[in-house]
């Protein structure tokens, strides 16, 4: 539903930018990022083409921030790359497979030719009815803050491109969360995972798993906060990219100090 402009509108870029190098991507398919046919684009697949992005720009061992879908990507990032990867900051993500039933909400549009007919006719007047119920369901127990209701933009989230990306990712979640599920415990670089109490998309309960799974993972759970709770705690989201940034600096330097002589 949003693009990586919600860094932006959440505050979250605006806070990092006075310490950091903050590059935003939009995953496959969102914003205005392409997503080609011919490939299923799995949380694997779209974590190795954002390596080749950071080899491309020069990005050299980043913190990672997913949310939500994204954060099933930045653990395929993590798992795939681990010594690229400076640590993980993960907001709001789906670890483990649950029952969905939204999923079967969005199956129809990733289907070929049928979700083609759907995209250009039903589904984007579907999504403008529906819009301010998800809206309020995302960010629930929270209102939905002025500034999202301001800048948000409605139309680029229902064009038929991204109608398609999202229904995609939405049938791939289930399968995605499955296969990266064995790989969380060798994850060993820095991570943090914040969650929101109230969420209701993803229950506070998957980012408690995964805490459990992680060695050294810190879980922060935020009270008040549904599932953009970047949006009602961005300041706690930067603070927790710095701590990620500062515990990964101190393993390489302690990693690069020489052991003492015998």
């Amino acid at each position: 539903m949003v693009t990586g402009d919600d860094y932006n509108t959440s505050g979250v870029a605006e806070l990092l930018l006075k310490t950091h190098r903050v590059i935003i991507f939009d995953r496959p398919g969102f914003g205005y990022s392409d997503r080609p046919r011919g490939r299923m684009w799995t949380a694997r697949d779209q974590a190795e083409l954002l390596h080749k992005a950071f080899r491309a720009l020069g990005i050299e061992r980043p913190a990672v921030v997913g949310h939500s879908w994204g954060a099933i990507v930045a653990l395929a990032l993590a798992e795939r790359h681990p010594a690229d990867t400076a640590g993980l900051v993960l907001l709001s993500g789906y670890y483990f497979w649950t029952l969905r039933p939204d999923v079967l909400l969005v199956v129809p549009g990733a289907i070929p030719i049928v979700g083609d007919m759907l995209r250009y006719t039903v589904s984007p007047l579907f999504g403008w009815l529906m819009m301010p119920l998800l809206k309020r369901v995302l960010f629930s127990p929270a209102p939905v803050p002025a500034r999202f209701q301001e800048e948000y933009s409605p139309a680029m989230a229902l064009r038929p491109s991204q109608i398609r990306a999202t229904s995609i990712d939405g049938a791939l979640m289930i399968p995605g969360a499955l296969g990266l599920r064995a790989s969380y415990e060798a994850l060993s670089m820095p991570v943090v995972i914040i969650a929101g109490e109230g969420d209701k998309v993803v229950f506070k309960r998957s980012a408690a798993r995964l805490h459990a799974e992680i060695t050294g993972s810190d879980l922060q759970i935020v009270p008040g906060a549904g599932h953009m709770v970047h949006h009602l705690a961005a300041r706690q989201v930067a603070a927790a990219v710095e701590a990620v940034t500062v515990a990964s600096l101190k393993r390489v330097a302690a990693d690069r100090r020489p052991s003492a002589e015998v």
